[in-house]
């Protein structure tokens, strides 16, 4: 087959019937949507680099996008094998072309391919008309799992310098305000991550422009982060912010008390996988992103940042337990702050090992990368994937001490309920402690001596207001 697509008579034109071959600037975008338009098939190669020509073949739901360079088709081939593309909700296919150019005609078609490129390209579109602001706002949708600051600029720095950045709780939805230096970073950002999700199935992204043109940022914290000023403070108190739009976000009673820590923290860095974004502020850096998002140039980036469990495998083996005081009982709480346990077997002969199975690989993945190295009854955890890909019961008649339980159908489970808020509290462990459901009738002193009676030094106590 020729190297090059001639699109004079695309009707005809019949595509790229083998496999992909070798890199190409082409791209050969298959599975389109009926009414799908030249922008929306251009917006899937905008975040690598100009498009530089397309050819629509919409009676076979197809296209093809030359990319200004072979590296940019690369690194937008690479990501979209690891992030599933949607146009509309239709799961579209993106891989090389075997043909090395495109040639187009003059015809109608190809005139309106040839303004959404001019309209689309950084190269042709003037700055100052890009977008109507540089700020945009974002909201996260469907948040099953948790979404933080540090994630939201990883994702967004693909597109252009972030300078600040907001992230707050206002109806019950997580937000976030956030501003480029131009309207063409903006621009870039708004289309091609509109409607996108940065987990499988859910935290989609749902943007649009803010009616604000700048944001005026007082604290360098996880709530907000101006990277033009790293010599602001932390601050103990919420970001004051002077325009009035922002200020009724963070009014109390609507802001939750911070949502998320920050990812540096989160995720221990045995499971990093990506260096830190240079910024170009001296001495200010952006944190990874633990995410699908985070790295548009390395095909095989896990989605949360530490080792990729396979569907359908929630077994963890947790080793260097002490014998004599673990219980399953023990492990299933513990366990249970990062995904619902279903049933947990501490081994006969070695009890110093037990499989823990999770109601999904997901929340393993969560409870392994808080977990492993958190010290248990004086002992180190070592937790890693199991084998097997479910805990097995005794069989009937055959007595195991009790160190097999199933969980499966424990009121305790927290995360039963699709988008639970309990999704958003996940956090390591730490030396405080969040209470909940606490009697009317129960006062300071009582809690501080149910805790103290199990040998626990309390040295604070707090009643939210």
């Amino acid at each position: 087959m020729s190297t090059t697509a001639n699109g004079n008579d695309s009707k005809k034109f019949k595509g790229d019937i083998r496999g992909p071959g070798a890199p190409s600037r082409v791209i050969h975008i298959r599975k389109l949507p009926n009414d799908v338009t030249e922008t929306e098939v251009i917006s899937l190669g905008l975040p690598f680099g100009d498009a530089t020509n397309l050819l629509m073949l919409k009676a076979k739901n197809q296209a093809f996008l030359e990319m200004n360079s072979e590296e940019a088709a690369q690194n937008m081939v690479g990501y979209y094998s690891t992030v599933m593309p949607f146009i509309r909700n239709h799961h579209v296919y993106v891989q090389f072309s075997n043909h090395k150019e495109l040639k187009t005609d003059n015809s109608p078609n190809q005139e309106r391919a040839q303004a959404a490129l001019r309209a689309l390209s950084a190269a042709h579109v003037d700055p100052a008309a890009a977008a109507p602001s540089t700020v945009l706002r974002v909201v996260v949708e469907n948040l099953v799992y948790p979404v933080n600051l540090d994630a939201l600029c990883q994702i967004f720095s693909r597109f252009g310098t972030v300078l600040r950045i907001i992230v707050f709780t206002k109806n019950s939805q997580f937000q976030a305000l956030l501003q480029y230096p131009d309207g063409v970073s903006a621009q870039s950002a708004k289309l091609s991550l509109d409607g996108q999700n940065i987990y499988n199935g859910c935290c989609t992204l749902r943007i649009s422009f803010s009616k604000l043109t700048s944001l005026n940022v007082k604290y360098n914290n996880e709530k907000s982060r101006d990277f033009t000023r790293p010599d602001l403070p932390s601050g103990d108190s919420q970001p004051v912010m002077e325009h009035p739009a922002m200020a009724t976000a963070f009014t109390p009673g609507i802001i939750s008390a911070s949502p998320y820590a920050g990812a540096t923290h989160a995720f221990p860095p045995t499971f990093t996988i990506q260096q830190a974004v240079s910024s170009p502020y001296p001495g200010l850096t952006v944190p990874a992103l633990p995410g699908a998002l985070a790295s548009l140039s390395l095909p095989g980036a896990t989605r949360l940042g530490f080792p990729h469990i396979p569907a359908g495998h929630c077994v963890l083996l947790v080793s260097n337990l002490n014998p004599e005081r673990v219980t399953p009982h023990c492990l299933f709480i513990l366990f249970g702050v990062y995904g619902d346990v279903m049933r947990v077997k501490i081994l006969f002969n070695k009890k110093e090992n037990a499989l823990v199975q999770m109601s999904d690989s997901t929340q393993a993945q969560l409870a392994m990368s808080h977990l492993n190295g958190q010290r248990l009854h004086g002992k180190p955890l070592r937790i890693t994937l199991s084998k097997h890909t479910s805990v097995q019961l005794p069989r009937e008649g055959h007595e195991d001490q009790g160190l097999t339980k199933d969980y499966s159908n424990s009121p305790l489970h927290r995360f039963k309920k699709p988008g639970s808020k309990n999704y958003s509290n996940i956090f390591p462990p730490s030396a405080t402690l969040h209470l909940s459901n606490i009697p009317p009738s129960v006062v300071e002193d009582d809690l501080k001596l149910l805790f103290s009676s199990s040998g626990a030094a309390v040295k604070a106590f707090k009643f939210f207001q």
